[in-house]
């Protein structure tokens, strides 16, 4: 069994996350469901989203239309009450330094963009869509492998725009003293936000209550370092019906 909260976890948020886990444990549990004791955030994501044991992960949108939906259940998508987003729903946001007198995205078409992964959602489709819309995609790109890498790489001018989660963003905000450092440029369109997944043969209800229960169940300050609101049902149509960039792009 093996159960991975990875997403959104950083040193400052990992007790919470360890909590929130605890609650889903005993919920899986007394509903019948074996739980693995703790969470394994170490392991690689994507061995962790294809594991036929997993009790509950999360992933991204992107590799989940690409790649996961036939072979996964999907749980449920975590609200996180993203200002201007539906329920379940998020955006990115483009990031620049602050003193950039750039105004719009546009006039980053010769910029240095740097992203996180090449299959993200937030940090390459979404931009991707963005900047396409606008006749242009970045020639000049570099890889950070990580949102806070990339709001780094943008605040220590070794890139000039980035396109981060918005759920990401806001942790970085709150913690990363180099943020006061960047200005939000745009947002991308909101889109189904990052899901929960298990296994294809999980039983999706007693998790779904579960997960329900134990969102509910945190403590205020818990909820509020998690920015967790609730559980939405965001059907898998929605998640497949958002596009990806073409090959090479």
């Amino acid at each position: 069994m093996i159960a991975s909260l990875m997403m959104y976890l950083r040193p400052e948020t990992a007790a919470a996350t360890a909590r929130y886990w605890a609650l889903i444990r005993d919920g899986l549990r007394a509903r019948g469901v074996v739980a693995p004791e703790g969470l394994d955030n170490a392991r690689e994501e994507f061995a962790v989203w294809k594991a036929r044991d997993l009790t509950l992960s999360q992933t991204c949108g992107m590799p989940y239309r690409l790649w996961l939906h036939d072979q996964v259940a999907l749980i449920g998508t975590p609200d996180f009450a993203v200002e201007g987003c539906p329920p379940g729903y998020y955006h990115s946001v483009f990031v620049v330094r602050a003193n950039d007198p750039r105004e719009t995205i546009s006039d980053f078409r010769a910029a240095r963009f740097t992203y996180n992964q090449s299959f993200s959602q937030s940090g390459y489709a979404a931009a991707y869509a963005h900047c396409s819309a606008k006749g242009f995609w970045f020639a000049d790109r570099s890889q950070s492998h990580g949102h806070r890498n990339s709001a780094k790489t943008v605040a220590e001018g070794r890139a000039d725009i980035a396109a981060l989660d918005e759920v990401s963003w806001r942790l970085i905000q709150r913690y990363d003293a180099f943020a006061g450092g960047l200005r939000v440029l745009e947002t991308t369109t909101p889109t189904p936000g990052l899901p929960y997944i298990a296994a294809a043969d999980t039983d999706r209800e007693a998790t779904c209550a579960a997960v329900r229960d134990a969102i509910a169940g945190l403590t205020p300050e818990d909820a509020a370092t998690l920015g967790l609101r609730g559980l939405v049902e965001i059907p898998k149509s929605a998640y497949l019906a958002v596009p990806s960039p073409p090959d090479g792009a």
